[in-house]
Order: structure tokens, then sequence, then C-alpha cells
């Protein structure tokens, strides 16, 4: 089992779920973040922290958000490592 990002990230990039990930299992889309399933250890620690409720266990995932988890999948593959710096959108 893996956790997932889901639209409720797009525009915000929030830095908080970075931070505490034990390993470097968020990567950074151009405007959201999503988790690659290869490096999340199941862990958790991610969910309480995102202040727009937008990470889930991929077993928990809304109906109408599935289509993240195939997102997180294959758009983690090509994705840089997040850094846990808060960016900035719309320059």
């Amino acid at each position: 089992m893996t956790h997932v990002v889901t639209s409720g990230c797009v525009d915000h990039k929030y830095q908080e779920c970075v931070a505490v990930c034990p390993v470097e299992a968020f990567r950074e889309a151009e405007t959201y973040l999503i988790i690659d399933p290869d490096e999340c250890i199941d862990c958790g620690a991610c969910v309480p922290e995102c202040p727009v409720d937008a990470i889930f266990a991929d077993t928990d995932v809304p109906d109408d958000e599935e289509e993240w988890i195939d997102r997180n999948e294959e758009e983690s593959v090509d994705a840089e490592i997040a850094t846990g710096e808060t960016p900035v959108l719309g320059d």
C-alpha cells in the first residue's frame, strides 16, 4: 500500500507533508506534489500534515479522485524529488 496526493493539492504545493516524510517519496509536478509509490513506506506521517486534506492511503482515495492513483505513479517517474522548500507559484 502507498499514499496518494489528490486534486486538493493542485496550485498549492504545501511542504508540511514533505518535511515529515522519512523517505524521499514526494515529487514536484508543475503545480502540485505527488508521491512516488515505489518510495512511499506507508507510514502515514504526511496525512495529518496536509493543510488541504489531499493525501489518502491508496485504498481510501475517494471515488471521484481515483485517477490520482495512476497520476501519482505515472508522473513520479520523471518528477524531481521535493525538497521541502516552499515554491513560488505563478511566476
